[in-house]
């Protein structure tokens, strides 16, 4: 019997016991999934709802003045609750980005910019899509406008997006 040592000696008896040693061919399998749920959007629900009839809402505080997009229903400096304020939809393009793949929502293969927009009246900026644009056009504080879709869609979020004016 040649001379093994003792950790060639363990696996060769561990192989040899195997129980399931005709088991150790595996198979992958892909699958898709898709699932329904349901989500309350909250306090903030009439800002989506208003997506729908293309009107663009914003919260203000009314003790500070402070206008928030997206909208939130409290104050955080103030803790206080906010009073909802419709929006011209007008704004300037603060920053940008080029994403390798759009969101996984995103209804497109094109390239897909996402653009920080401070609106007018707003105290914070606004994250959402830019469309319609030369990517090598764009420049720190290029106007731009908000436009509504006219279809359904399957994300809130795809109700809108913003355009150079």
């Amino acid at each position: 019997m040649p001379l093994r040592t003792k950790l060639e000696h363990k696996l060769l008896s561990f192989s040899e016991r195997d129980p399931f040693a005709e088991f150790r061919d595996i198979e992958l399998l892909n699958l898709t999934q898709t699932f329904e749920y349901r989500h309350s959007l909250g306090k903030v629900s009439k800002f989506f709802l208003a997506l729908e009839h293309g009107k663009l809402l914003a919260t203000r505080c009314e003790r500070c003045n402070r206008v928030y997009m997206p909208p939130r229903a409290v104050c955080p400096k103030d803790l206080k609750p906010n009073r909802w304020l419709e929006l011209s939809g007008l704004g300037t393009l603060e920053s940008w980005t080029l994403c390798p793949s759009p969101i996984s929502y995103a209804q497109t293969e094109e390239n897909y910019i996402l653009a920080y927009v401070r609106l007018e009246g707003t105290s914070s900026l606004f994250l959402q899509q830019l469309r319609n644009v030369d990517i090598a056009s764009l420049q720190f504080g290029l106007k731009v406008r908000t436009v509504f879709t006219e279809q359904a869609e399957n994300h809130p979020l795809e109700l809108f997006w913003f355009e150079p004016l």
